[in-house]
């Protein structure tokens, strides 16, 4: 099996398996609707590209007895009492800016590029966005 397109949605439901299988092995699979087109793509690839490309930039600095983790250019900081702490809290708040992304800043021109950091959040357990984080697994 090659790649896989289909040039509207009522074809790609008939041939929904194939074009799931398609994706599952790595294959190009997309679906045509009117002038746009869509890429099916298993999730767990996609999550590991998405997570080799966007590196975390994550700041994290010791502050008054306790651990202030930043990424800059994202509105996002926290503060914990320990290390795993402020870890914890921030994936809370990629979660919470992931959450806001999707229901109203995706539009907003200052975080309408951060698509990918969105998908990756969303697409991504808590061990693996602390991994992503700091580069260790719990």
């Amino acid at each position: 099996m090659s790649a896989v397109h289909y040039d509207s949605y009522t074809e790609a439901r008939s041939h929904l398996k194939a074009l799931l299988d398609a994706a599952e092995r790595g294959r190009v699979a997309t679906v045509r609707r009117d002038s746009a087109r869509a890429a099916i793509v298993d999730v767990e690839r996609l999550r590991h590209y998405l997570a080799a490309v966007t590196p975390s930039d994550a700041q994290v600095v010791p502050e008054g007895g306790g651990w202030s983790i930043f990424i800059p250019g994202l509105p996002i900081a926290v503060d914990g009492a320990s290390f795993d702490e402020a870890v914890t809290e921030m994936v809370d708040a990629l979660r919470e800016y992931a959450e806001d992304w999707q229901d109203h800043l995706l539009d907003a021109p200052n975080h309408r590029e951060n698509w990918g950091l969105v998908q990756l959040i969303s697409l991504s357990d808590d061990d693996q966005l602390r991994e992503w984080l700091v580069g260790e697994a719990r």
